[in-house]
């Protein structure tokens, strides 16, 4: 039995240098019932960390080859992981540069579990609340998408959508980077409905670029000649 918020099982990395210490924080997570993984080889952290896919990095900050901070530093640009810092450094502007740097929490050594567990526990609901909140936003090159009230937004100006020009841009967002045939775009806005001809979309489409276009959003999605369309 693992710890679950919103229905996930929770996997926490421990990337820490010293492996008594190591195995106690393992211990304590997997009583806690969390998932646990476990850095041992500090050559390419970085990678290790993207590979395991965690919902939680316990980062010692003294470590070999690179250290806490320039890890925190190079992983945000990559991912938004909650990140608690674990160090024996207990100077306030290292604390500082730490959550300046991206991390979420500055825990000092020797820590109390109980403390430990709970400021783990208030991480992973603030960052599982967050993703929750923000699920029916969807974003491409700028353009954002918003499932539940049928908008599309763009700086700080937005649009309302009809239901076939949201099915469209939505459709279009799923499959963003691709071509996507008219065709493939007819059947799923329309399902096959064989009473409707070519033209139908070109309006839909039409009409979805000039609300684009009042946001000022220029050729976001782009007409490949005799095939379709891609963003």
């Amino acid at each position: 039995m693992f710890t679950v918020y919103g229905g996930k099982l929770m996997k926490i990395l421990i990337v820490e240098d010293e492996k008594n210490v190591r195995n106690e924080l393992k211990q304590l997570l997997e009583n806690a019932l969390y998932q646990v993984d476990i850095i041992e080889d500090f050559v390419s952290v970085i990678e290790q960390i993207i590979d395991s896919n965690p919902d939680l990095v316990l980062l010692d900050l003294n470590l070999p080859y690179l250290n806490g901070k320039s890890i925190c530093q190079q992983l945000r640009q990559v991912s938004n992981v909650p990140i608690i810092f674990l160090t024996s450094d207990h100077n306030v502007m290292t604390e500082l540069n730490s959550i300046l740097l991206g991390g979420d929490d500055f825990i000092t050594k020797p820590y109390l579990p109980a403390l430990l567990l709970a400021r783990i526990q208030a991480t992973l609901k603030r960052t599982t609340i967050s993703k929750q909140a923000n699920q029916h936003l969807v974003t491409h090159k700028g353009i954002t998408l918003n499932t539940n009230s049928y908008k599309v937004l763009f700086q700080d100006k937005e649009e309302e959508l009809t239901k076939n020009e949201f099915k469209l841009l939505h459709y279009l967002f799923q499959r963003k980077e691709e071509v996507v045939t008219r065709i493939d775009i007819i059947a799923y806005l329309w399902d096959h409905d064989v009473f409707i001809d070519d033209n139908a979309l070109s309006v839909t489409m039409t009409r979805l670029r000039n609300k684009l276009e009042e946001l000022g959003v220029h050729d976001f999605i782009q007409t490949k000649r005799g095939v379709g369309y891609q963003i």
